[in-house]
């Protein structure tokens, strides 16, 4: 029972940390941002665009609060791939303000525990068919 609570606290860690990172005032925050990557980040988006942490921090940093999503995610599933390293898949989607949801994926992120600090060392984005958001 005692790895159960283990991963339970981990996965609940990992979401928290993950899900910070779709808020508009993190993705706004250079300090936060740096903080929450790791230094060797790599991301391919739902786009099939390929980011490192200068890039992706370069272009969260123009987003406009006017054209913003709200990013929901659901879903979490944790598989520990070391004892210091995390997968965390999830689901989300992007809804707008009229109402409108879009940009479904399917999403992985690699969590890396170094310095006793987890930050997320990889992400993709997969398109998926449009599922309900919770």
């Amino acid at each position: 029972m005692a790895e159960t609570r283990q991963s339970d606290g981990l996965l609940t860690l990992l979401r928290g940390k993950e899900a910070a990172l779709h808020r508009f005032d993190v993705r706004r925050d250079p300090d936060l941002l740096d903080a929450l990557l790791d230094d060797g980040f790599h991301e391919i988006g739902r786009s099939g665009r390929e980011y490192g942490k200068q890039s992706i921090i370069a272009s969260l940093l123009q987003e406009s609060a006017d054209d913003a999503p709200e990013i929901r995610s659901q879903d979490y599933r944790l598989t520990l791939l070391a004892d210091n390293v995390a997968l965390l898949n999830y689901r989300s989607a992007h809804l707008h303000a009229d109402g409108r949801v879009e940009n479904h994926a399917l999403r992985a992120s690699i969590w890396k525990k170094t310095n006793g600090v987890w930050r997320l060392a990889h992400h993709q984005g997969t398109p998926t068919d449009r599922f309900p958001v919770a």
